[in-house]
């Protein structure tokens, strides 16, 4: 009889999302395809689809493993004593898991995703992170007795995360280093960020 693979405690299933985000790392996600997974994984060609009909189920579920660990990581937070402070929080824990962990933030804000009605559960987490800074900001504006219009809730927290996205993409990549920066002011670029989104956050809203 042929010898089973080993997956080391893992079921198939387990062992082939590890396999496709090795393969996203070393190759890029263009690469990833499931009969490359079987090959490395050593099982046959079809073995992978009894989990995943198309590479696309397979990259929908690397990248919703993704966004799940990134929700858990922001609800994990040091809450803050203010919602000022619970704000500043849920930016830091955004920034700090961006940086640690670049391939799944690079799958989830920087990777053409599988088509989103064929795959719901792909986004599910991501909706519950932006719900979390949506949920942050009305504390804040509740604490400030303000008021917003409609959907300018959504728009602030618009504003926040594309800023903390672009640092945070600029952060990993070699565009602060062409700037040559000193070394303090790289170090406060996370905190001044931060500043500056809270000192914007609290100025009036130009009239259109």
């Amino acid at each position: 009889m042929p010898r089973r693979p080993d997956f080391n405690g893992r079921t198939l299933r387990e062992a082939c999302l590890d396999e496709a985000v090795a393969i996203i790392a070393e190759s890029g996600i263009e690469s990833l395809s499931l009969r490359d997974v079987a090959r490395r994984l050593g099982v046959s060609h079809q073995a992978p689809y009894k989990h995943f009909p198309s590479r696309d189920h397979l990259l929908a579920e690397v990248v919703r493993s993704a966004f799940d660990t990134f929700a858990a990581h922001l609800d994990a937070r040091p809450r803050g004593a203010t919602a000022e402070a619970d704000l500043a929080a849920l930016g830091q824990a955004y920034l700090a898991y961006a940086l640690a962990h670049p391939l799944a933030y690079r799958l989830m804000f920087g990777t053409r995703l599988p088509d989103v009605a064929a795959h719901p559960a792909m986004l599910h987490s991501a909706r519950h992170a932006f719900a979390l800074l949506r949920e942050a900001l009305g504390r804040m504006r509740a604490e400030q007795g303000a008021r917003p219009e409609p959907g300018a809730m959504e728009l602030d927290a618009l504003f926040i995360w594309t800023s903390l996205h672009g640092l945070a993409s600029a952060l990993q990549t070699s565009a602060m280093a062409t700037l040559a920066l000193p070394p303090a002011v790289l170090a406060a670029t996370l905190s001044h960020t931060l500043q500056r989104i809270g000192a914007a956050l609290t100025a009036p809203v130009p009239q259109a």
